[in-house]
């Protein structure tokens, strides 16, 4: 695995040099960073597939560092944070992390993480022949080749876990898709009681597709169920 290339961001020297420590042996390539401007520098001048960021860095905070990358990439993001609160971590989820692990952390349940992530940010990625270019509902377009949505001709930003459940949604319309289902099927890991993730992610989504004006537009709440395409 060491063409896959993992950046570590963190400005405890000792924790980064950990974590590099445990994804070597796991055979990933590892990079450091020991704060946010850093990080950033080197997503801009090499490849990577994997992030893993503190949240309180100098110079430029995690927050800041994921929402600069998810203008431009889609790779999965895992927040490691000493912020435990139930707000930092649906904050952190809502600008575009893919998983949140708090401080003090157990290596190997990181490495777990990180190898679930990109073995689904992998098949996600692989070209399917039998996928479609595009999913196209009025003026609702899912690029699938490109990972991108337009909504009458304007893009519309979101990220990675947005897409997913998006396009779970839309290749099946009208069947209901329950909360557990959707977090199963867009993160790749079994559901945990009271998680409210999905409905975070959903929430926002539907913010973006403009359903806060014509409500349910195109993600309908079946109550008590889930959620349904309504295209």
């Amino acid at each position: 695995m060491e063409h896959i290339s993992i950046l570590v961001a963190d400005d405890e020297v000792e924790i980064a040099d950990l974590i590099s420590i445990h994804l070597e042996k796991e055979g990933y390539h590892v990079i450091t960073a020991y704060n946010g401007l850093e990080a950033m520098q080197v997503i801009l001048s090499q490849p990577v597939d994997l992030l893993i960021l503190d949240i309180m860095m100098p110079k430029m905070d995690g927050y800041e560092v994921t929402r600069q990358v998810r203008e431009q990439y889609n790779m999965p993001i895992i927040f490691l944070s000493a912020k435990t609160s139930d707000f930092d971590k649906v904050h952190g989820l809502v600008i575009g992390a893919d998983d949140y692990m708090t401080k003090p952390f157990t290596p190997i349940e990181l490495v777990a993480r990180v190898n679930a992530q990109l073995r689904r940010y992998t098949k996600l990625n692989q070209p399917r022949i039998e996928q479609s270019a595009a999913l196209e509902f009025g003026g609702l377009v899912i690029s699938v080749d490109r990972r991108t949505i337009t909504l009458y001709g304007e893009d519309i930003v979101v990220t990675p876990k947005e897409f997913d459940i998006l396009y779970l949604l839309a290749r099946h319309p009208k069947k209901v898709f329950s909360v557990e289902n959707i977090f199963e099927q867009v993160w790749g890991e079994a559901y945990f009681e009271g998680s409210n993730t999905v409905m975070v992610h959903i929430r926002t989504l539907r913010k973006k597709l403009g359903e806060d004006k014509q409500k349910d537009k195109w993600i309908k709440t079946v109550w008590g169920v889930g959620y349904s395409f309504n295209g």
